[in-house]
């Protein structure tokens, strides 16, 4: 389970940093959003850490990954928020970028949930 959740952890952190440069105008033109694309990229690398403190196998582990999923989730469900009311893009690339991470993250947590007794039992 654990190269599981480590797989996860890492399509989650490219998806994000692929949002990122996509809103910093880098993957598609007229899709700038500076807000966006910084918090993406504060996403990625807060999943990124999550990803290396599996990686670490430590009695932390779990707990950190649980936090770098939580964190990634909140921002996602401020940023599915500000679509929602009209504040930045408004395309559908954008909700269903959004869905797909609610579903990947809510997935990740569910994961990490079900292995309660510590990082060892990702193995």
């Amino acid at each position: 389970m654990r190269s599981a959740v480590a797989i996860l952890f890492l399509i989650e952190t490219c998806l994000y940093a692929i949002a990122s440069l996509t809103h910093a105008g880098l993957i598609l033109e007229d899709h700038e959003h500076r807000q966006a694309m910084i918090a993406e990229a504060v996403i990625s690398a807060v999943l990124l850490l999550g990803l290396i403190s599996l990686g670490l196998d430590r009695s932390w582990s779990r707990m950190t990954a649980i936090l770098a999923q939580s964190f990634a989730l909140l921002g996602t469900l401020v940023g599915a928020f500000t679509i929602a009311v009209g504040v930045g893009p408004q395309t559908t690339l954008d909700y269903i970028t959004h869905a797909v991470m609610i579903l990947l993250l809510v997935t990740g947590l569910v994961w990490l949930a079900r292995s309660r007794s510590g990082a060892s039992s990702l193995r």
